[in-house]
């Protein structure tokens, strides 16, 4: 039985760290987009700040990230499969829309 607990529990983690993972991609993408090109100048000129504020954006977008597709799942009851929570999303966009 523990091994049966184990196993969902690590099938969970990694689903869990695949979603955070590829999910990072677009939104560090998008951020990169943004934030990039407003701090050139300032990054010649306090490059220690500038990479201070810039990691801490970064920080705070990555948690909120992980926080908001934690949620996601809890509240959709999802928690072994990414492929799962597209199919359900998909389903009930058909129901509702």
């Amino acid at each position: 039985m523990s091994q049966t607990i184990s196993k969902d529990s690590h099938k969970k983690s990694l689903n869990e760290a695949f979603v955070n993972s590829f999910g990072a991609y677009p939104v560090g993408y998008g951020l990169g987009i943004v934030i990039l090109p407003l701090s050139m100048g300032w990054i010649q000129q306090d490059p220690l700040i500038a990479n201070l504020a810039i990691t801490m954006v970064y920080a705070t977008v990555s948690f909120a990230r992980s926080y908001f597709l934690r949620r996601i799942f809890e509240r959709l009851g999802i928690d072994d499969n990414f492929i799962k929570l597209a199919i359900k999303l998909i389903k009930r966009k058909r129901k509702h829309g």
